[in-house]
Protein backbone atom coordinates (compact mmCIF):
# COMPACT_ATOMS: atom_id res chain seq x y z
CA UNK A 1 0.00 0.00 0.00
CA UNK A 2 1.44 3.36 -1.03
CA UNK A 3 0.93 6.44 1.07
CA UNK A 4 1.03 9.93 -0.39
CA UNK A 5 2.85 8.85 -3.53
CA UNK A 6 5.90 7.23 -1.93
CA UNK A 7 7.78 4.05 -2.78
CA UNK A 8 6.78 0.46 -2.18
CA UNK A 9 5.33 -0.30 1.24
CA UNK A 10 6.91 -2.60 3.77
CA UNK A 11 5.00 -4.36 6.52
CA UNK A 12 7.15 -5.00 9.55
CA UNK A 13 6.58 -6.49 12.98
CA UNK A 14 5.70 -4.18 15.88
CA UNK A 15 8.71 -2.14 16.93
CA UNK A 16 7.97 -0.24 20.12
CA UNK A 17 5.29 0.64 22.62
CA UNK A 18 3.52 3.67 21.13
CA UNK A 19 -0.16 2.94 20.74
CA UNK A 20 0.16 -0.58 22.13
CA UNK A 21 -2.10 -1.82 24.92
CA UNK A 22 0.03 -2.88 27.84
CA UNK A 23 -0.51 -6.02 29.84
CA UNK A 24 -3.63 -5.72 31.99
CA UNK A 25 -3.06 -4.91 35.63
CA UNK A 26 -5.01 -3.53 38.59
CA UNK A 27 -7.38 -0.71 37.61
CA UNK A 28 -5.98 2.63 38.74
CA UNK A 29 -8.65 4.77 40.37
CA UNK A 30 -6.65 7.96 40.86
CA UNK A 31 -3.85 9.85 39.12
CA UNK A 32 -1.66 12.60 40.60
CA UNK A 33 -1.12 15.47 38.16
CA UNK A 34 2.56 15.91 37.23
CA UNK A 35 4.29 19.10 36.06
CA UNK A 36 3.58 19.61 32.37
CA UNK A 37 0.41 17.49 32.37
CA UNK A 38 -2.77 18.60 30.63
CA UNK A 39 -6.22 17.08 31.02
CA UNK A 40 -6.07 15.98 27.39
CA UNK A 41 -2.73 14.21 27.90
CA UNK A 42 -4.00 12.38 30.99
CA UNK A 43 -7.22 11.34 29.24
CA UNK A 44 -5.27 10.17 26.18
CA UNK A 45 -2.86 8.13 28.28
CA UNK A 46 -5.69 6.33 30.07
CA UNK A 47 -8.01 5.91 27.09
CA UNK A 48 -10.67 8.26 28.46
CA UNK A 49 -12.80 11.08 27.08
CA UNK A 50 -11.40 14.33 28.53
CA UNK A 51 -14.96 15.53 29.19
CA UNK A 52 -15.68 12.49 31.37
CA UNK A 53 -12.47 13.15 33.27
CA UNK A 54 -13.55 16.77 33.82
CA UNK A 55 -17.05 15.76 34.96
CA UNK A 56 -15.81 13.09 37.39
CA UNK A 57 -13.47 15.61 39.03
CA UNK A 58 -15.65 18.73 39.05
CA UNK A 59 -13.38 20.56 36.62
CA UNK A 60 -15.12 23.47 34.90
CA UNK A 61 -12.13 24.70 32.90
CA UNK A 62 -10.51 21.80 31.02
CA UNK A 63 -7.45 23.95 30.35
CA UNK A 64 -6.65 24.37 34.05
CA UNK A 65 -5.38 21.64 36.38
CA UNK A 66 -2.85 21.91 39.20
CA UNK A 67 0.36 19.94 39.62
CA UNK A 68 -0.08 17.61 42.61
CA UNK A 69 -3.86 17.48 42.24
CA UNK A 70 -5.37 13.99 42.51
CA UNK A 71 -7.75 13.12 39.67
CA UNK A 72 -10.33 10.37 39.66
CA UNK A 73 -10.01 8.01 36.66
CA UNK A 74 -13.25 6.12 37.33
CA UNK A 75 -16.81 7.44 37.67
CA UNK A 76 -17.66 8.47 41.24
CA UNK A 77 -20.48 6.67 43.04
CA UNK A 78 -21.92 10.02 44.14
CA UNK A 79 -22.04 13.43 42.43
CA UNK A 80 -18.75 15.31 42.69
CA UNK A 81 -19.01 18.47 44.85
CA UNK A 82 -17.68 21.83 43.72
CA UNK A 83 -13.88 22.01 43.70
CA UNK A 84 -11.97 23.82 46.43
CA UNK A 85 -11.49 26.90 44.27
CA UNK A 86 -15.24 27.32 43.94
CA UNK A 87 -15.63 26.11 40.36
CA UNK A 88 -18.89 24.40 39.56
CA UNK A 89 -18.93 20.89 38.24
CA UNK A 90 -18.57 20.41 34.53
CA UNK A 91 -21.72 18.88 32.99
CA UNK A 92 -21.56 15.11 32.55
CA UNK A 93 -20.20 14.09 29.17
CA UNK A 94 -22.58 12.23 26.87
CA UNK A 95 -20.37 9.89 24.87
CA UNK A 96 -23.05 8.57 22.54
CA UNK A 97 -22.32 9.08 18.86
CA UNK A 98 -25.65 10.92 18.50
CA UNK A 99 -24.57 13.48 21.09
CA UNK A 100 -22.25 15.21 18.62
CA UNK A 101 -23.85 17.25 15.88
CA UNK A 102 -22.74 15.91 12.51
CA UNK A 103 -21.72 19.44 11.56
CA UNK A 104 -18.88 19.06 14.07
CA UNK A 105 -17.38 16.14 12.16
CA UNK A 106 -14.04 16.77 10.49
CA UNK A 107 -14.93 17.40 6.85
CA UNK A 108 -11.87 15.70 5.38
CA UNK A 109 -8.51 14.43 6.57
CA UNK A 110 -5.14 14.43 4.83
CA UNK A 111 -2.17 12.13 5.35
CA UNK A 112 0.08 13.50 8.10
CA UNK A 113 3.31 12.32 6.43
CA UNK A 114 4.69 10.81 3.25
CA UNK A 115 6.01 7.29 3.60
CA UNK A 116 5.20 3.60 3.51
CA UNK A 117 2.94 1.88 6.00
CA UNK A 118 4.90 -0.04 8.60
CA UNK A 119 2.06 -1.20 10.79
CA UNK A 120 -1.71 -1.02 10.60
CA UNK A 121 -4.38 -0.36 13.21
CA UNK A 122 -5.28 -3.62 14.93
CA UNK A 123 -7.61 -3.79 17.91
CA UNK A 124 -6.85 -7.48 18.38
CA UNK A 125 -3.18 -6.78 19.10
CA UNK A 126 -3.85 -3.47 20.80
CA UNK A 127 -2.25 -1.23 18.16
CA UNK A 128 -4.15 2.04 18.49
CA UNK A 129 -2.94 3.73 15.31
CA UNK A 130 -0.74 3.37 12.26
CA UNK A 131 3.02 3.69 11.78
CA UNK A 132 4.43 5.48 8.74
CA UNK A 133 8.09 5.11 7.73
CA UNK A 134 10.18 8.08 6.67
CA UNK A 135 13.50 9.85 6.89
CA UNK A 136 14.84 11.91 9.76
CA UNK A 137 13.52 15.44 9.46
CA UNK A 138 10.67 14.66 7.05
CA UNK A 139 7.74 17.03 7.64
CA UNK A 140 4.79 15.98 9.79
CA UNK A 141 1.56 17.80 8.93
CA UNK A 142 -1.67 18.45 10.81
CA UNK A 143 -4.14 15.97 9.33
CA UNK A 144 -6.99 18.41 10.01
CA UNK A 145 -7.37 21.90 11.43
CA UNK A 146 -7.57 22.25 15.19
CA UNK A 147 -5.88 23.35 18.40
CA UNK A 148 -2.76 21.87 19.98
CA UNK A 149 -3.75 20.58 23.42
CA UNK A 150 -0.51 18.73 24.23
CA UNK A 151 3.07 18.98 23.06
CA UNK A 152 5.66 17.18 25.14
CA UNK A 153 7.42 13.96 26.11
CA UNK A 154 5.31 12.85 29.07
CA UNK A 155 3.85 9.62 27.65
CA UNK A 156 6.20 6.63 27.71
CA UNK A 157 6.59 4.99 24.32
CA UNK A 158 5.41 8.03 22.33
CA UNK A 159 8.54 10.17 22.46
CA UNK A 160 7.93 13.77 21.44
CA UNK A 161 4.16 13.79 21.08
CA UNK A 162 1.68 16.34 19.73
CA UNK A 163 -2.07 16.01 20.31
CA UNK A 164 -4.50 18.16 18.33
CA UNK A 165 -8.15 18.70 19.27
CA UNK A 166 -10.38 19.03 16.18
CA UNK A 167 -13.81 19.28 17.82
CA UNK A 168 -15.49 18.26 21.07
CA UNK A 169 -15.20 14.57 20.16
CA UNK A 170 -12.09 14.14 18.04
CA UNK A 171 -8.35 14.23 18.73
CA UNK A 172 -5.38 13.22 16.61
CA UNK A 173 -1.92 12.30 17.90
CA UNK A 174 1.52 12.40 16.27
CA UNK A 175 4.40 10.58 18.00
CA UNK A 176 8.20 10.22 17.78
CA UNK A 177 9.08 13.71 16.49
CA UNK A 178 12.70 14.73 16.25
CA UNK A 179 11.52 18.34 16.54
CA UNK A 180 8.15 19.84 17.48
CA UNK A 181 7.28 23.14 15.82
CA UNK A 182 4.03 24.02 17.62
CA UNK A 183 3.12 24.65 21.24
CA UNK A 184 0.11 24.03 23.46
CA UNK A 185 -2.80 26.37 22.82
CA UNK A 186 -1.74 27.11 19.25
CA UNK A 187 -4.30 26.91 16.43
CA UNK A 188 -3.11 24.94 13.42
CA UNK A 189 -4.41 24.73 9.86
CA UNK A 190 -4.83 21.50 7.93
CA UNK A 191 -1.57 20.69 6.19
CA UNK A 192 0.49 22.95 8.45
CA UNK A 193 3.90 21.56 9.36
CA UNK A 194 3.79 20.79 13.08
CA UNK A 195 7.03 18.87 13.45
CA UNK A 196 9.71 16.71 11.91
CA UNK A 197 9.88 12.94 11.83
CA UNK A 198 12.29 11.25 14.20
CA UNK A 199 12.95 8.27 16.40
CA UNK A 200 12.33 9.68 19.89
CA UNK A 201 11.46 6.80 22.25
CA UNK A 202 11.58 4.22 19.46
CA UNK A 203 14.27 2.38 17.51
CA UNK A 204 13.68 3.71 13.98
CA UNK A 205 12.51 6.88 12.26
CA UNK A 206 8.73 6.83 11.87
CA UNK A 207 5.47 8.61 12.65
CA UNK A 208 2.97 6.88 14.89
CA UNK A 209 -0.43 8.46 14.12
CA UNK A 210 -3.71 8.01 16.00
CA UNK A 211 -7.27 9.32 15.74
CA UNK A 212 -9.52 9.15 18.80
CA UNK A 213 -13.23 9.90 19.14
CA UNK A 214 -14.80 10.15 22.58
CA UNK A 215 -11.47 8.88 23.92
CA UNK A 216 -11.64 5.68 21.88
CA UNK A 217 -9.01 4.79 19.24
CA UNK A 218 -10.26 4.74 15.65
CA UNK A 219 -8.73 3.17 12.56
CA UNK A 220 -7.04 6.11 10.81
CA UNK A 221 -7.34 4.34 7.45
CA UNK A 222 -11.12 4.72 7.71
CA UNK A 223 -10.67 8.51 7.78
CA UNK A 224 -7.65 9.19 5.59
CA UNK A 225 -8.04 9.47 1.80
CA UNK A 226 -7.32 6.36 -0.24
CA UNK A 227 -3.92 6.49 -1.90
Amino acid sequence: MLLAGCGSSRFLAPIKEAGKTRKAGPVTEFYVVQPGDTLYKIAFEHGLDYRDLAAWNGIADVNFIRSGERLRLLPPRKPVPATANGLRNAPPADVSQAAIDETEAVAAWIWPARGSLLENFDEATGNKGIDIAGKLGNPILAAAAGKVVYAGEGLRGYGKLIIIKHNQATLSAYAHHSRMLVSEGQAVAQGQKIGEMGDSDTDRVKLHFEIRRFGRPQNPLAYLPKS
